[in-house]
């Protein structure tokens, strides 16, 4: 279907099921050797930061944070879940990832998997350019 045939008056926002949907299919398509770093990691889709994580990051808006990784990288030592630890998680913002992408010209799609590497990325220690990679590889697959 080509863009001019969407009928956009029929629309609606994509939901938070919806960017859960793109997300799990975007790490379906990571390459392995990526995949196997997040092995645990919970991925969450909320409208919004809440108010603590809003201060902690120093937000000036409710739009400035597109996604957030929680817990303990494997840059940080061993890689092993502590009794009563909270799991690793990977939240992603939808409407600050939705007013992003009307700014864009790239696919919700390509910009969801962006942010979840580099919110799982950083977090584990690769470079931009490893990052850079993965996306490309995981693009290869769609």
């Amino acid at each position: 279907m080509n863009e001019s045939s969407v009928n956009w008056g029929r629309r609606t926002a994509p939901s938070l099921a919806d960017i859960e949907a793109l997300a799990d299919a975007a790490f379906k398509a990571l390459p392995e050797r990526f995949t196997r770093l997040c092995e645990g990691v919970v991925v969450r889709v909320e409208d919004f930061p809440d108010e603590e994580t809003m201060d902690a990051m120093a937000c000036e808006t409710d739009f400035d944070l597109l996604g957030l990784f929680r817990g303990r990288g494997l840059t940080e030592g061993e890689h092993l879940a502590e009794t009563g630890a909270e799991p690793n998680m990977v939240w992603l913002y939808r409407r600050p990832i939705l007013d992003f992408w009307a700014e864009s010209e790239d696919t919700l799609a390509d910009i969801v998997t962006h942010v979840l590497v580099h919110e799982i990325g950083h977090h584990f220690g690769l470079s931009d350019a490893d990052m850079e990679e993965i996306e490309r590889q995981a693009s290869e697959r769609d």
